[in-house]
């Protein structure tokens, strides 16, 4: 491969972004192919007691606790039917205190599309049922729409942290 020919292979790889897709009820999603780790099939969790109802539990990750969202949730405050389908996706976030692993409870994973970063247009200001937030773009494929996330903000451990702490606070003052 000649040095132009490099160059060019090059520019179009940065032209273009991988995204795991999958569906949340009949939504499709995506996240960056770099933010994941691994898929799992759906099982072996612990329930951890006062946890936000998002948090499903944690699972053994090759003897590391990992917590596990779930997603649909997260998002509407209903949790989906488990199926054969369901997975847990192992996503990298960043973290004030580095990276960490999380689980995130999908209901079924779909492909792995390179979009061309031309086809992403920035988050809607409104008519998402989730936050802008946790939109990092819009995914034009084909006739349809993809919510591109952004992994960081959605899984967010200071965030749930912060959830957790408002709910044990607020069943405390229900209970005196």
């Amino acid at each position: 491969m000649s040095t132009a020919e490099k160059m060019e292979f090059k520019d179009e790889q940065a032209e273009e972004e991988q995204y795991l897709t999958f569906y949340l009820g009949s939504e499709m999603f995506a996240l960056g192919i770099l933010n994941i780790k691994e898929i799992l099939q759906y099982g072996q969790l612990t329930t951890v007691p006062m946890m936000p109802v998002f948090i499903k539990g944690v699972i053994n990750l090759r003897g590391s606790v990992v917590p596990v969202v779930d997603l649909a949730t997260r998002f509407s405050g209903q949790s989906n039917e488990i199926t054969k389908k369901t997975c847990i996706v192992i996503i990298e976030v960043t973290t004030e205190e580095g990276k960490q692993d999380v689980g995130v409870v999908m209901d079924s994973v779909s492909e792995v599309l390179e979009v061309p970063v031309s086809d992403i247009e920035p988050p809607p200001v409104f008519g998402a049922k989730i936050r802008v937030d946790f939109i990092q773009g819009m995914a034009k494929i084909g006739d349809n729409v993809v919510i591109i996330l952004n992994a960081d903000k959605v899984l967010s451990v200071e965030e749930i942290a912060m959830v957790s702490q408002n709910e044990l606070v607020k069943n405390k003052d229900e209970n005196t």
